[in-house]
């Protein structure tokens, strides 16, 4: 087990306009799970590919422990790699598969067959061992990549999106599989996703990663209470939050013709961008008005897509609730996020709770 620290990294291809990763700072705990998130493009395989080796890093160092890995190939870095695509030895077993790192390592005989018995063992593969691939289901093929991971007893676990390619259902077994093993193991991890769902549910801590810089670095709660942009805003969390243009003036907030209350003195004027999450915005007798376009019904849930003074707006409310063609909604002023209009940046507030919203003519 070892730590991780990334020190200004960047990564410039041959030809490209623009690095593809810059100014990447990070460092990562002995034992820490953590995952990089972010749309497609955002240079989070690069960084993850970076720091296994398989590409040549353009400036900053990496660090794995007390080493400095810029110059090392990937089989003397003591990671282990688990793919989206397997990538397993279709001719030999699950057994065969499990071993032969280790045999390429010139591991003992006797030490191979205990490492792959434990790991079979934990991932529950002991009656598939002299199976091959294509007997298995991708479940079962993802598991077996997943020991061949945990037999090499690396010091970290480098994960590229390896669940991409199963169904929704399965998907949640192997989120829940890889999280006991990596706590049951201790190992670093360092994970790869575009789900931000995923990335929620297996994180110690999240890096937002958008156009090939780090946007937010902290515990998923965290960047899901307290987004520090708007893109994070609107990437973390499902439903998205709604982000809705508004103006503030003095200690109270314009959104049409609505007014909040905020109770302090922003420090902002004019223009700014208003977030409210969809599970925060509540019915009343009196509030911002909200005219429902349509439902989606998810069975504990129902998603209220709907305008707010003109602006797509999504409410998520219990089944139980009554929709009608017209409603009003309350929002906690403390529940707000306000974000610079210009840079997407969190602008800092302290509203108190419980401050209603009115109406204006």
């Amino acid at each position: 087990m070892a730590s991780i620290t990334i020190t200004d990294v960047s990564k410039t291809y041959p030809g490209a306009p623009a690095p593809s990763v810059t100014g990447i700072n990070l460092s990562i705990r002995d034992g820490e799970f953590i995952v990089l998130v972010g749309p497609s493009g955002c240079g989070k395989s690069t960084l993850l590919r970076m720091v296994a080796g398989l590409e040549d890093i353009s400036g900053g160092e990496v660090r794995i422990g007390d080493r400095v890995v810029n110059r090392l190939d990937p089989a003397d870095r003591d990671i282990a790699m688990v793919f989206q695509n397997y990538a397993l030895y279709p001719h030999m077993t699950v057994r065969e598969n499990m071993a032969y790192g280790l045999k390429n390592r010139r591991t003992p005989k006797a030490e191979i067959e205990t490492r792959v018995a434990e790991a079979a063992r934990m991932l529950e593969l002991g009656p598939y061992l002299d199976r091959k691939p294509r007997a298995l289901s991708g479940g079962q093929r993802q598991r077996v990549a997943m020991g061949r991971a945990v037999v090499r007893q690396p010091s970290a676990f480098l994960f590229d999106e390896p669940l991409s390619n199963l169904d929704a259902k399965l998907r949640v077994t192997m989120r829940g599989e890889i999280r006991r093993l990596q706590k049951r193991l201790g190992t670093t991890a360092l994970y790869v996703t575009h789900d931000q769902l995923e990335a929620m549910t297996l994180a110690d801590r999240l890096v937002v990663l958008n156009g090939g810089r780090i946007e937010q670095v902290g515990a998923p709660l965290d960047i899901y209470h307290r987004p520090a942009s708007t893109f994070v805003a609107s990437f973390i969390g499902s439903p998205a939050m709604n982000l809705l243009d508004a103006g503030l003036e003095g200690a109270r907030l314009r959104l049409g013709t609505s007014v909040i209350e905020l109770g302090h003195l922003p420090a902002a004027r004019g223009a700014v961008t208003l977030g409210i999450r969809a599970e925060d915005l509540t019915p009343a007798a009196t509030g911002l008005p909200f005219r429902p376009d349509f439902i989606e019904e998810l069975g504990a849930q129902r998603l209220v897509h709907g305008h707010i003074e003109g602006q797509p707006v999504v409410l998520a409310l219990d089944p139980a609730v009554p929709v009608g063609s017209e409603m009003r909604l309350s929002v906690a002023a403390a529940r707000l996020h306000l974000f610079d209009t210009t840079s997407g940046r969190r602008i800092a507030t302290a509203a108190r709770p419980g401050l209603a919203v009115t109406e204006t003519a």
